[in-house]
């Protein structure tokens, strides 16, 4: 070639094409980050709506199944009717409503201890049915049983030596529930917990 695009000298131009290598890897390290990063973030996801690890949550859910069956066959223990003295007092202004109630609890096969009104401190100061009184261990046994012939009572434990329950009567005492239904409740504090389901 001549005039302006003559070539001279012994260095020649070399035509190839520009390298995209570094784009390329650029591009492929780029790819990878992402899809770690949605990995991640899936299994992330996973765990919190598990509640954790699903390994473990597995084993966990599968030794519940196993001893679940167990514990529905233990029964909650409370102490029958005649083995719970129950005394029995009047806080309200009508008169022989401590007597009533007394022999009603008798009949159903309480022990009766004392029958009279109310002490000073409680008389005409129990606004609901019932105040039951009693030592704390009552609150596990002598109570949840009464409570099944009178709902709606309040409970109070204080320090006691003897066993015995103090039932006084409030103002809005007007009976004790039929024994139909006192019965009922009570079989449903008795009886076994039933197994947690998806076993």
């Amino acid at each position: 070639m001549g005039g302006k695009y003559r070539i001279t000298g012994n260095a020649y131009p070399r035509m190839r094409r520009p390298r995209r290598r570094r784009k390329l890897v650029l591009a492929g390290v780029t790819a990878l980050v992402a899809l770690g990063l949605a990995g991640w973030g899936t299994l992330q996801l996973i765990d919190v709506y598990s509640g954790g690890d699903t390994t473990v949550r597995a084993a966990d859910h599968k030794r519940e199944c196993v001893v679940a069956p167990q514990q529905a066959m233990a029964r909650k223990t409370l102490p029958a009717p005649g083995r719970i003295t129950v005394n029995v007092y009047n806080a309200t202004v009508r008169g022989g409503l401590a007597k009533s109630a007394a022999d009603e609890l008798k009949k159903r096969g309480f022990r009766v201890g004392e029958v009279g009104n109310a002490p000073a401190a409680y008389d005409k100061k129990v606004p609901g049915t019932g105040l039951l009184l009693g030592a704390p261990a009552a609150a596990d046994s002598a109570f949840p049983v009464l409570e099944t012939q009178l709902p709606g009572t309040v409970r109070k434990t204080e320090a006691r030596e003897n066993a015995e329950v103090d039932l006084i009567l409030g103002t809005r005492f007007t009976a004790f529930s039929t024994p139909q239904a006192a019965a009922a409740a009570l079989a449903a504090l008795t009886k076994p917990a039933p197994a947690p389901s998806g076993c």
